[in-house]
């Protein structure tokens, strides 16, 4: 019988323990260091002959000293071991999938990188991906193959309604990409939603400000929702406007906490009373006392026991179209 293999990298190995004991099995046993020269050492040090076999890496920098492009590498020669070693089938587990906002050519002469990614995984081996609340869903077809797009939004959702109940909420796109996430936020929670026309400096990257304001807030609690927070400016300057335009309260949500500098400093600044984010990734031990974390592991969880079952994973969201 089939057993299930859970394989973690050094990029975020929490993560990992904490889905090993909601599903209540025991992280495979792996060997991983680094040459004098850098370069990656892997091994398995148990058997993973036709079984079924999970990859989870979190494509960030991490406690080890790896970046981003270490974390990638180090799971496609992960993958690489498992397909040798004779796995039954192997699922890449990207919570935060890499190189995720370069989905298209946005000019002349500019590369993919999110597909030359997933290109990568699918040429070490992998019969499958799953990843977490991509920046564009049009990703999944970058692989040919089962590609799962867990959607964090109930998770979220549970959570800060739990905490600000009774209030009268409004749902805030921070631009106009956003703005079919927002809708579906909205509907979650049977309120209004406004959008916020952004405009983003041509001259100096990661540069934001935020213009214009569609949609009535005054005297409401606004939830600004993002998929990622990276440098935080979007985030901020929304929250700055929608506090001059006479919100009661900013919260904000984001699934994947990224937290460039000068992150942590916008966010302490800010006007957000709170944000919600998951732990897709690694998080600074040190960070603002307004984030508040909540655990992916569960949904996560459910998803490797449904693909190991050979169950429905659309079924964990109702059956509905989530994306």
């Amino acid at each position: 019988m089939r057993e299930l293999k859970l394989l973690t990298g050094r990029s975020h190995p929490k993560l990992a323990e904490d889905i090993a004991e909601y599903l209540g099995i025991q992280l495979c046993d792996v060997s991983l260091s680094n040459f004098a020269n850098g370069e990656i050492s892997f091994r398995l040090n148990e058997s993973i002959r036709g079984n079924d076999v999970f990859i989870l890496q979190a494509h960030s920098e991490s406690d080890a000293g790896g970046s981003i492009n270490d974390s990638i590498l180090e799971q496609a020669i992960m993958i690489d071991a498992a397909k040798r070693s004779s796995a039954a089938s192997i699922t890449a587990i990207c919570p935060f999938l890499g190189y995720a906002r370069q989905d298209r050519k946005a000019g002349g002469r500019e590369p993919i990188t999110g597909r030359l990614v997933v290109d990568l995984f699918a040429a070490a081996g992998a019969d499958r991906i799953m990843s977490v609340d991509l920046h564009a869903g049009q990703i999944q077809g970058f692989f040919n193959g089962p590609f799962d797009h867990l959607i964090a939004r109930p998770t979220l959702v549970k959570q800060f309604q739990a905490e600000l109940k009774d209030e009268d909420f409004v749902i805030v796109s921070p631009d106009a990409g956003r703005g079919k996430s927002a809708e579906r936020f909205s509907s979650d929670l049977n309120c209004g939603m406004a959008i916020i026309h952004k405009h983003r400096s041509t001259s100096e990257h990661n540069t934001v400000e935020a213009r214009y304001l569609m949609g009535e807030v005054e005297n409401k609690t606004c939830i600004v929702i993002d998929d990622m927070i990276d440098t935080a400016g979007t985030l901020c300057a929304a929250a700055d406007l929608l506090m001059e335009k006479g919100a009661k309260q900013v919260y904000g949500v984001a699934t994947h906490g990224v937290l460039s500098h000068p992150a942590m400093e916008r966010i302490d600044d800010s006007a957000f009373k709170k944000l919600f984010i998951t732990d897709t990734v690694p998080l600074p031990k040190h960070r603002s006392a307004k984030l508040e974390v909540v655990s992916i592991a569960p949904l996560l969880g459910d998803a490797i026991r449904a693909i190991y079952e050979q169950s429905s994973v659309s079924a964990l969201f109702g059956g509905q179209n989530q994306l």
